[in-house]
């Protein structure tokens, strides 16, 4: 993995209004920046599922959706720093703002260099290497780049949920997660909107395609009532 340090820090802006969007873009128009932007938050989350950034700019007045449901997903649950850019000033937005988990709250309008500080403290802040793009776990090999996944030199066709179900689970080999983790990290939801059998339905269609006796799992093992884990070969 390559350190933010020597690369450019990857920002997600999400944000509805197009010229504040390439206000922010040209803010961190510069060799240590690089910008990817979303109109709303089903555009963000499409976007995060393929090409993970380092930081989320999250504006929370969007049109399309309140800005709060994102960072109450994200936040959280700590799997990507988020900082909020608002022109919601007050006291109570920025505490509650700050309690749903965001690392940090710019109120807009900002100066573009406090802004970039704030961003390159916080990937500081959270550590110093990005989501890698490509996973290899003995004869598996995941590449988020390209969206595929290989097993033993052979491609394994999968759908779009498939893919991001067995690369969330390879980007942490042995680590045990729980159904309702799944449900929140890969699917963007919880068992109040989405059944967790719809994660165990996934991992089924998953071993169809990856163990050689699906009967009989090696590669996605079930843990108990736990969950599930990779489990490198």
């Amino acid at each position: 993995m390559t350190p933010l340090t020597n690369r450019p820090l990857r920002v997600l802006v999400v944000e509805d209004a197009a010229p504040m969007r390439a206000l922010v873009a040209d803010a961190l128009g510069r060799p240590d920046f690089t910008v990817d932007e979303a109109s709303g938050i089903a555009e963000a989350r499409a976007h995060i599922a393929a090409w993970p950034p380092d930081v989320v700019l999250l504006d929370l007045g969007l049109e399309a959706g309140d800005g709060l449901d994102l960072l109450r997903e994200l936040g959280p649950s700590g799997h990507l720093p988020v900082v909020v850019l608002s022109s919601r000033g007050d006291e109570i937005d920025r505490v509650l703002g700050l309690e749903l988990g965001a690392e940090d709250y710019v109120v807009n309008p900002f100066y573009p260099r406090e802004l970039a500080a704030r961003l390159r403290r916080v990937a500081r802040r959270r550590g110093s290497a990005p989501t890698p793009t490509r996973h290899e776990v003995g004869g598996l090999v995941v590449d988020r780049g390209s969206r595929e996944a290989w097993l033993d030199g052979r491609l394994v066709a999968l759908t779009d949920r498939e893919f991001d179900l067995l690369a969330h689970l390879a980007g942490s080999p042995r680590r045990v997660f729980s159904r309702d983790e799944l449900l929140r990290d890969v699917w963007r939801s919880s068992r109040e909107w989405q059944s967790r059998k719809t994660v165990t339905e996934h991992v089924r269609r998953l071993r169809q395609k990856i163990e050689r006796d699906p009967a009989r799992p090696r590669w996605i093992v079930t843990v108990g009532t736990s969950g599930y884990r990779l489990e490198p070969q």
